[in-house]
């Protein structure tokens, strides 16, 4: 049985007692050895939402985890980033149990309230688009992360004190500087993936313009062009900044002007038909939209050609 509705878990407390685990020792942080949370085939939920931040380093899991839209497999060190309300999917065969090793740190927004870190933990963009794309640690990087949680642990496992919170969070701090670090390593090892990517995005905005689907439909949605893509709205637009400076809109806009002006240059058909063409109903719209981008009207445009 499969719950439709993710299973969500308002404390850190809570998941605690959910998976059997004992209580955390601070109600607002929790710091968990992956080994010891279990999950069968046969138990519910397979989707879970947390009203608190997870960070987690897993390895060996013989499950599919879904973060967003894209499933991973977690053969080697791969460090996930999930901010409150996110869904976390986890897909077993029936009657299967979870086996899995590494951690997962939990910090409830709460336990950083008053430090600095608050503010600057929402900017990390690893907890936006992250979620779609999880960090490939090497050896190293392992290492360097394991330190950290190790000092993290250690504060954790002690008594609480005043100074417990400034402490953790200054750890915290230096492991997302890090994980920072190492996404930049990612986007640029990756280099090839990522240029294969904007090929296929190419094509398919190339068969879309080149069809009359825009008649139909208009432009296509960023959101769809992700998912045939297989990846999510917000990595797209990443990726485009990274290797074009532009975001995924404004990089669908542009590939629509580049074919305006192929039509008013290259074809007979009227500046209106030319508008129809590419999905503006109304003449004065792509007028708007084509003077907008190139600072000329259509008819301008074309005759400079002339």
């Amino acid at each position: 049985m499969i719950h439709a509705k993710p299973h969500r878990f308002n404390t850190i407390s809570d998941f605690h007692h959910f998976r059997g685990l004992a209580r955390p020792q601070h109600p607002l942080i929790s710091l968990v050895n992956a080994e010891d949370v279990k999950l069968s085939g046969n138990r519910v939920p397979t989707a879970m939402v947390f009203d608190f931040y997870s960070i987690a380093l897993k390895k060996n899991v013989n499950a599919k985890l879904k973060y967003g839209q894209t499933t991973y497999d977690f053969d080697d060190g791969v460090l996930t980033f999930m901010a409150p309300g996110q869904v976390l999917s986890v897909e077993l065969e029936e009657g299967q149990e979870l086996t899995q090793s590494g951690w997962l740190l939990f910090i409830h927004p709460d336990f950083l309230w008053g430090t600095p870190l608050a503010k600057k933990l929402k900017s990390y963009a690893f907890f936006n688009y992250a979620v779609h794309e999880a960090l490939f640690l090497s050896n190293k990087e392992e290492a360097i992360i394991g330190s950290i949680i190790n000092i993290i642990d250690q504060e954790y496992r002690s008594t609480i004190d005043k100074f417990s919170q400034e402490l953790i969070a200054s750890q915290l701090d230096a492991l997302l500087t890090y994980a920072e670090r190492f996404y930049e390593r990612q986007f640029i090892t990756r280099n090839i993936q990522s240029h294969q990517l904007l090929d296929r995005l190419e094509e398919i905005l190339a068969a879309q313009f080149d069809s009359d689907r825009l008649i139909e439909t208009g432009l296509p949605p960023v959101g769809d062009l992700a998912s045939a893509l297989h990846i999510s709205s917000n990595y797209l637009s990443s990726l485009l900044r990274t290797l074009t400076g532009l975001n995924a809109q404004q990089h669908i806009h542009e590939r629509l002007i580049e074919k305006a002006k192929e039509k008013l240059s290259t074809t007979n058909l009227s500046v209106s038909e030319v508008g129809y063409s590419l999905g503006f109903e109304h003449p004065q719209s792509f007028n708007k939209f084509f003077k907008a981008k190139t600072r000329l009207s259509p008819l301008k445009f074309r005759q400079s050609f002339n």
